[in-house]
């Protein structure tokens, strides 16, 4: 009897609209406020150009990582691979140990946004904002339980709907008269100094937060068609399609309210086609802001669900997270018990608390170590092995290290030290696992 095996059925416009979709989540809706509050200014434009610059370097790293190793678990191989046989099996422990606490936080934090926006159209509670967003979850694992080529088109169709809200938003600032206004001030009482570095830094790790998906497609690589070609076109056309709809949905909706309001406000957005087109209109923005959120959550569910069984069929995490559907083949001991615990997380959390934490649980070994990695492996094999290779390679590598740096710094040093715990915490259980391992041998 075959073994069920994961097939390459994702096209290269599914792949572009599952990344997509994973990153226009509620990020942008939620955090657009916290962001003009933080830069106090019209200059708070720059974070989210800081954010894409740092999305396409650290693209390349990604893109020469994933058309090279097209496989299910992105960074889990990447990682393996880069650093050799020995510091290569701790390090994709590590990824495994904390997706499998990150993940859930991601999964959690667009479902409580979720909520969030759901109380504009419904005024909400706690104890119902909590089942909103735990049904949220549950809704996404049930639509994921599926064979990938059906999920590929339900990514499309999400996608379809990501565009179309955000087109909506950024016409009613062109039609308004006055989109041209937040850039022509962008610079107004600007100051470039340590004040300004600092804001620029808590700033960006909240843009940060609304970039991350466009890496997506790689944790999906043993499903994706012409993986060599596809995952890096796919990545850059996403974040390039999404710069350009973060800046004129932040420069749309600046161009109608005051700075002042779009800092204090829970539903900026919403209340944005209020004032522009009436509380009805508001209203159906919202529902489309809601699905822009279910999107993100269904899109990234689907890539985490991959991490764990790719390190579980690799020996290296616990075997029952290898098993495939026997009729659907897709891995769904893993896709449930992530869901289970971004449940939980869904219901214990709020918003803001996740975003810092999910960046300072990745940074340091997903994010800083791949790109060390990446040169370490070029040192070792030569650029000739890589099937896609950056330009001025090793330049935007080394960029990528410095800026994550910086943005794990801005985390704060609580979520400094959490991401530190938690990576300590992984080395500890990984070097009990390889004593008992060896014992037993």
């Amino acid at each position: 009897m075959n073994q069920p095996e994961l097939s390459r059925r994702i096209s290269l416009v599914q792949a572009t609209a599952i990344n997509m979709t994973d990153m226009v989540g509620i990020g942008p809706f939620i955090v657009l406020s916290v962001v003009a509050e933080t830069m106090h200014g019209p200059s708070f434009l720059y974070a989210w150009i800081a954010g894409a610059f740092l999305s396409f370097i650290d693209a390349m790293v990604w893109s020469e990582l994933g058309a090279t190793f097209p496989k299910a678990g992105g960074s889990y191989n990447f990682l393996k691979e880069s650093f050799g046989p020995r510091t290569g099996k701790l390090m994709s422990f590590l990824f495994v140990w904390q997706t499998m606490i990150q993940a859930p936080l991601v999964i959690a934090s667009a479902a409580i946004g979720f909520a969030q926006y759901t109380g504009y159209i419904f005024p909400l509670g706690f104890w119902e904002t909590k089942a909103v967003s735990g049904m949220v979850v549950l809704l996404i694992i049930f639509l994921l339980y599926r064979n990938i080529e059906t999920i590929g088109k339900i990514s499309v169709l999400l996608w379809i709907g990501v565009l179309v809200t955000m087109v909506w938003i950024i016409s009613g600032g062109i039609t308004h008269g006055h989109f041209l206004e937040p850039v022509k001030h962008i610079n107004d009482g600007l100051e470039l100094n340590y004040a300004f570095a600092a804001a620029l830094g808590f700033s960006s790790v909240k843009t940060i937060y609304s970039y991350l998906g466009y890496y997506n497609v790689c944790h999906l690589g043993a499903e994706i068609r012409m993986p060599e070609k596809n995952i890096p076109r796919s990545m850059f056309i996403s974040i390039a399609g999404i710069t350009v709809l973060y800046l004129c949905m932040n420069i749309s909706v600046a161009s109608v309210l005051p700075l002042e309001r779009i800092e204090k406000s829970p539903f900026v957005v919403s209340e944005f086609i209020q004032v522009l087109s009436g509380h009805t209109a508001a209203t159906v923005a919202t529902v489309l802001i809601l699905w822009v959120a279910f999107a993100s959550v269904f899109s990234a569910t689907l890539g985490y669900s991959r991490i764990p069984y790719a390190a579980a069929q690799d020996g290296a995490f616990f075997k029952v997270f290898a098993r495939l559907h026997p009729t659907k083949n897709f891995p769904y001991v893993s896709l449930l018990f992530l869901g289970a615990v971004a449940f939980v997380f869904s219901l214990l959390f709020k918003i803001k608390e996740v975003i810092s934490a999910i960046l300072a649980m990745r940074i340091l070994i997903q994010f800083i170590s791949q790109a060390v990695g990446l040169i370490m492996l070029s040192k070792k094999k030569g650029r000739t092995f890589f099937k896609w290779r950056m330009p001025l390679f090793p330049v935007p590598a080394i960029l990528a290290i410095i800026i994550w740096v910086g943005i794990f710094i801005s985390t704060g040093v609580h979520m400094m030290l959490a991401g530190a715990g938690v990576t300590t915490a992984g080395i500890i259980a990984y070097t009990i696992k390889k004593r008992l391992f060896t014992e037993k041998l």
